[in-house]
């Protein structure tokens, strides 16, 4: 990514900035509407004992939990994370006020915008880039499923996903779903800032604040 900085100015996708925060300025608050409920991609009905013997693992503590799900989902073409609880209702809590958000993902000519949209305890990536062509039409490209059935006993909250493996790597699903946390369940009043003037205000939301924010935090290393 020694690039990345020079083409900040020309994300994907996109010919010049200002194309860009016009283009977000007419279509922000769409995007917002488009998570109340009335989402073209819903996802899947799963349980997690579809996944996982629930009866097998009720005597195991959420570490060993935890490995089993880490472990199993290791020789997948897919992600996984045991998420604590208390992180997952914080999540939980701020996306039902807050449902959608813009994440970027880096990519070797500069960055490649989603929008992620919150749908009950799942969440769907969508590319800027679709929804621009493709409108209430574009599909989703990586789905958090995130699954509670051993939230209260055990204290965890599991997560997998499916991903357009035509369109996302596994790593650029994993750097997608590592800036969830970052975004809704941080301590910082002005990361999660972001998220609120993005819902509420989208006027003011100034698209590079993701970036910058990224690149404070460290996750892109």
């Amino acid at each position: 990514m020694e690039k990345r900085k020079e083409v900040k100015a020309a994300p994907v996708g996109q010919s010049t900035q200002e194309e860009f925060i016009s283009f977000m300025e007419q279509e922000s608050k769409r995007l917002v509407e488009r998570a109340s409920g009335k989402s073209a991609f819903l996802p899947k009905e799963k349980t997690l004992d579809s996944i996982l013997n629930l009866e097998m693992v009720k005597e195991k503590t959420a570490e060993e939990i935890g490995q089993i799900w880490t472990q199993y989902f290791a020789t997948k073409d897919t992600i996984s994370a045991v998420i604590p609880a208390m992180k997952f209702e914080l999540m939980q809590k701020r996306a039902q006020s807050c449902p959608t958000f813009l994440y970027a993902l880096p990519r070797a000519e500069g960055y490649e915008f989603f929008v992620g949209q919150w749908s009950s305890k799942h969440l769907h990536f969508t590319s800027l880039i679709n929804i621009q062509t493709l409108a209430e039409n574009a599909p989703s490209q990586l789905i958090l499923y995130h699954y509670c059935e051993l939230q209260e006993d055990k204290g965890i909250v599991l997560l997998t996903a499916e991903m357009d493996s035509t369109f996302l790597g596994v790593h650029e699903a994993q750097c997608l779903a590592s800036q969830v946390p970052l975004f809704y369940a941080t301590d910082r009043l002005e990361t999660f800032g972001l998220v609120e003037t993005f819902n509420h205000k989208p006027d003011k939301f100034k698209h590079m604040s993701v970036i910058a924010e990224l690149e404070h935090s460290g996750l892109w290393g």
